[in-house]
C-alpha cells in the first residue's frame, strides 16, 4: 500500500460554464463564496499553486466580481490564498515555518478543554463523545478521509463545549487554518487513522474516569504526534509546501 497521497481534484460546480442553483447577492454572495472557497482550500480540493479564476467563480455563482474579489481577499488575510497584482492568484502552499507554533498554542489550549471536560461532563455528554467516535470508526472502515476529517472536527470542538468554553475552540480554528491543510496529507499514510481513534480513546477514558489530569496528557500526546510528522508529511508531498526563504 503506497504511503504516497495521491490528490484527485473532485469535480466542483465552481467551474466555467456551469452555475450554483440560487444567484446569492450582496454580501451574501460574498460570505457564501467565502465559506465554499474556504471549505475547498482546507479539503485541499483546491491544491496549493493551483490558480484560481475570479471570472470563473463569478460566472458559477451567477454574480459580478465584487463579492467574489471580496471573499479572495479576506482569504488572502487568512494566507490561504497570494494574490499577485498584474499576474493572477494562487491557492498557497503550506508554510513549514508556521506548523510548530500553531500545533504548539493548540496543544496548550486543548490540554486545558480536556483537562476541564474530565471535571464537568455529564453521562450524556459522554455518550455524545462516544458517538462521535464510533462515526470515526465508520469513516476508516468506509475509507472516507473527509467523513473521518470531520468527525474529528466535531469531536475536539464538542470537548471544548463540555469544557464550558467553545470560544476556545474558535480560536483555536483560527489558529490551526495551515495544519488543517497539513492534517489531511496525514491521513492516507499507513496506520494514521487507526492511531487517531486509539489516541481519541484514550482521551474519552480519562474523561469518563474523571480524571483531568490524565486527559490532559492524553490530549498532548495526541497532539504532539502532530509535530512528530511534519517533516516525513513534507518529504512525502514536497509540492505542497513552502519552505523558509
Amino acid at each position: 500500500m503506497p504511503t504516497r497521497m495521491t490528490h484527485k481534484i473532485e469535480a466542483r460546480s465552481v467551474t466555467g460554464g456551469q452555475r450554483r442553483i440560487g444567484r446569492p447577492r450582496g454580501a451574501t454572495a460574498a460570505s457564501k463564496i467565502y465559506t465554499d472557497l474556504r471549505t475547498e482550500l482546507l479539503s485541499l480540493q483546491r491544491r496549493p499553486g493551483e490558480a484560481i479564476s475570479e471570472a470563473e467563480i463569478a460566472l458559477s455563482y451567477g454574480v459580478s466580481r465584487t463579492p467574489v474579489r471580496e471573499a479572495i481577499l479576506k482569504l488572502s488575510d487568512e494566507g490561504l490564498l497570494e494574490i499577485f497584482p498584474q499576474s493572477g492568484i494562487i491557492v498557497s502552499r503550506i508554510p513549514m515555518a508556521a506548523l510548530p507554533e500553531a500545533i504548539i498554542i493548540r496543544k496548550a489550549l486543548e490540554e486545558t478543554t480536556a483537562r476541564l471536560a474530565a471535571e464537568r461532563a455529564t453521562a450524556s455528554q459522554i455518550l455524545v463523545l462516544r458517538a462521535i467516535l464510533e462515526r470515526q470508526r465508520e469513516a476508516e472502515a468506509a475509507r472516507d478521509s473527509g467523513a473521518f476529517h470531520q468527525a474529528d472536527e466535531v469531536f475536539h470542538g464538542t470537548i471544548a463545549e463540555i469544557a464550558g468554553h467553545p470560544g476556545i475552540w474558535k480560536l483555536i480554528q483560527q489558529v490551526k487554518v495551515h495544519v488543517d491543510r497539513y492534517r489531511r496529507l496525514t491521513l492516507p499514510q499507513i496506520g494514521r487513522i487507526t492511531q487517531v481513534i486509539a489516541e481519541h480513546e484514550a482521551i474519552l477514558a480519562a474523561i469518563e474516569a474523571r480524571d483531568g489530569s490524565g486527559a490532559g496528557i492524553a490530549m498532548d500526546r495526541h497532539l504532539e504526534g502532530l509535530l512528530g510528522s511534519i517533516t516525513a508529511t513534507q518529504s512525502l508531498n514536497p509540492e505542497f509546501f513552502d519552505e523558509p526563504g
